[in-house]
């Protein structure tokens, strides 16, 4: 079989709530599609967890990254763009960009885009899509729930915390669920600025698990319960940042980065591999 078929592969950590899963991966899916109507788009979940708990409650097989890429090679794709949805580089993203180089000998050409959070640009961006998205009154504090990881590239959070501020957003905070920024850090910081009205809302791809236990639950040790007994009073916003189309946008513009650079003599700002070799320069 002849390769000379063009693929997009989407790859996402997953989510088994359907609902906020049609709001978010699948418009950031749909949104390739439209904007690149001559490439399939075809679609990988990296959370084998996720994975084995959609396969068992609707029977659905969901791949992960290389069996996605071992079936596009399958279906005659030669050229391949790797996009991931993932938030920042972090954890998944390594395992994601391993299982490309094992698969990249597969193409005659497959490069690989950058998370949402990657350039200081990126940053600036996201800055303006979530005030824009997320309009609130000078008297309230928004405080933003990212996942958080121990991986080195968590810094991000704490550095876009402070990009909301030097941008002149002094009510917005930006804080993780599982690393730093936490939440007593947050709270505290809430506090000395004295505001009394708080509105809570997740900075992550889908509203899933997190945002409706962890943000916006009704257990004593949710954000939600948390600000209400320290006084606060407290609104959950439970949109995923694949909701916004200005977050869609850059995920689309990574796309274009990917593209361009694969057809660069020196890359910026996008992974590529040939012949089962990878580097990343920019």
């Amino acid at each position: 079989m002849s390769k000379s078929g063009k693929g997009i592969l989407v790859v996402s950590f997953g989510t088994s709530y359907e609902e906020t899963r049609k709001k978010t991966i699948d418009q950031i899916e749909a949104s390739m599609r439209q904007e690149y109507p001559t490439w399939r788009v075809y679609r990988a979940w990296t959370s084998g967890m996720i994975r084995r708990k959609i396969k068992m409650r609707d029977g659905i097989d969901i791949p992960d990254v290389e069996e996605a890429l071992i079936q596009m090679a399958a279906d005659g794709m030669a050229d391949v763009v790797v996009q991931p949805t993932h938030v920042i580089n972090g954890i998944e993203n390594d395992q994601m960009l391993e299982s490309v180089r094992k698969c990249g000998h597969l193409f005659s050409r497959i490069s690989v885009g950058k998370p949402l959070l990657t350039t200081q640009e990126d940053n600036v961006r996201i800055v303006r899509v979530i005030a824009q998205e997320l309009r609130i009154a000078e008297d309230e504090a928004l405080v933003l729930m990212g996942h958080g990881t121990e991986h080195y590239a968590n810094s991000i959070y704490a550095a876009l915390d402070y990009q909301f501020k030097d941008m002149g957003y002094s009510n917005i905070f930006m804080g993780t669920v599982e690393a730093y920024p936490a939440l007593d850090s947050l709270m505290r910081r809430v506090q000395e600025q004295q505001f009394r009205e708080v509105v809570l809302a997740p900075f992550m791809i889908v509203a899933g698990d997190h945002a409706e236990n962890d943000l916006a639950g009704s257990d004593a040790d949710s954000w939600k319960s948390r600000f209400e007994s320290a006084g606060f009073e407290v609104r959950c916003v439970l949109k995923g940042l694949g909701e916004y189309a200005g977050v869609r946008e850059m995920f689309l513009d990574h796309v274009r980065d990917a593209m361009d650079a694969a057809e660069m003599p020196v890359l910026r700002f996008a992974y590529i591999v040939r012949n089962d070799v990878s580097c990343l320069t920019g």
